[in-house]
């Protein structure tokens, strides 16, 4: 559980859509509130679902080779085909003109309600429902267990805590260098989608694979 964890939560914390945003929301007239409320709906999001699959699994691990256990491992197999699909659909379409979103043109004017709600919005639900698959898994009678949940959606908000933490220390340097990273991200936008899609992907797919066969 440990690993795909690590995997998921890095997965996530890499995708470049939602740091694209957050960067936007930094360079704002509010920028280090708004940037605030949307990693602290981003985190909530998170930590929400993982506490709804404690809910139902009690914060017991399913027994091994029983059928809620097997179904759990379908799930997460179907999470990594799904990726694998979609990573393979996005690197195959004709490549397409974009410029930004229209939501940046008035972002300047956006509230923290609403940096609260594009932190929902841009959350890669694929990759949330893989880590929720994943912790079904947990056995929370364990403190290991306890820190390797808490420890995946830290690393999944790892790249907006950092970007926030340096606004808030070194505002100037921090927007050029943040806005240099943001062109770059446009700029490869597509290939990190791809990339980590089918990384993830293959990964899941295999480990549910192997997980199913043992």
């Amino acid at each position: 559980m440990l690993l795909d964890l690590v995997v998921i939560g890095l997965a996530i914390t890499l995708g470049p859509l939602h740091n694209s945003a957050f960067i936007l929301l930094l360079s704002s007239r509010r920028g280090v509130r708004q940037g605030l409320a949307f990693l602290l709906s981003w985190l909530a999001n998170l930590m929400v679902v993982i506490a709804l699959v404690v809910l139902l699994t009690g914060g017991q691990p399913l027994a091994r080779h029983s059928a809620p256990s097997t179904a759990a491992i379908a799930v997460k197999l179907a999470f990594g085909v799904a990726l694998v699909l979609y990573g393979t659909y996005r690197h195959r379409r004709p490549p397409r003109p974009h410029g930004p979103p229209r939501w940046t043109a008035r972002i300047d004017n956006a509230s923290p309600v609403t940096a609260a709600g594009l932190a929902w919005v841009l959350q890669p639900w694929g990759l949330v429902g893989a880590g929720a698959a994943t912790a079904i898994d947990a056995d929370l009678s364990t403190l290991s267990d306890w820190l390797a949940l808490v420890g995946y959606c830290l690393l999944a908000t790892l790249s907006l805590i950092v970007m926030e933490m340096y606004v808030v220390r070194s505002p100037t340097v921090a927007h050029a260098r943040l806005n240099a990273l943001r062109d770059w991200l446009g700029r490869h936008q597509e290939q990190l989608i791809v990339t980590l899609s089918l990384l993830v992907g293959l990964w899941l797919t295999a480990r549910s694979i192997y997980e199913l066969v043992a």
